[in-house]
């Protein structure tokens, strides 16, 4: 079946190079410096003016840095500092703590780039997605979100919280680019048949 919100994956691969290119050419770091916002968390962060497009707003997020370094390692800084619209599902650091001993640092090794991708892209849509848009356009329905990997998740409710696969969105923070919804659970694709 395929999602309410398709995604095209070389759409996506040029959004991001582009959104890259843009953040080197601003100056932008995901290094600790004195300008950063290291050791904000994601609510500070969700505060901050400065903090405009998705890829800055993880950036800031003390939550958040094992996402950043992910993205950094998949080659896909540049795809989340595109004009977008996107919708970032993002994991916590708790979230990646998570998954079975030695996961990430397996995936962070380059050997593992392209399946890192696949992971990262699973966590993004073209579009602003709201909670409201995701509660009203997609709960109890047979529709399934596209992903920028080509996979599609499922979106349901539990007592009042949007949940995308299962993993609870926690936080949701709108960015010039999109919205990051933050979530408590790292989504991996199926495994490709």
């Amino acid at each position: 079946m395929s999602g309410r919100y398709p995604m095209n994956k070389k759409f996506f691969q040029l959004t991001m190079i582009t959104i890259v290119t843009c953040l080197s050419l601003a100056g932008v770091s995901c290094g600790k410096d004195e300008d950063s916002n290291s050791g904000k968390g994601i609510s500070a962060v969700a505060d901050d003016k400065s903090q405009q497009d998705v890829l800055k707003i993880a950036v800031g997020s003390k939550d958040h840095t094992t996402l950043v370094a992910a993205v950094q390692a998949a080659g896909l800084v540049d795809s989340l500092a595109n004009q977008g619209p996107f919708t970032v599902f993002a994991p916590t650091n708790d979230a990646f703590a998570k998954l079975p001993a030695g996961t990430v640092d397996d995936l962070l090794k380059p050997s593992q780039k392209d399946a890192l991708k696949n992971i990262l892209e699973y966590h993004v849509v073209v579009g602003n997605l709201t909670e409201s848009i995701l509660k009203s356009e997609f709960t109890g329905k047979d529709d399934e979100l596209g992903m920028a990997n080509g996979g599609h998740t499922k979106v349901s409710l539990k007592n009042g919280k949007v949940l995308i696969n299962g993993a609870t969105i926690v936080a949701s923070i709108p960015a010039t680019n999109g919205i990051i919804h933050v979530v408590d659970t790292v989504l991996l694709p199926p495994a490709k048949k």
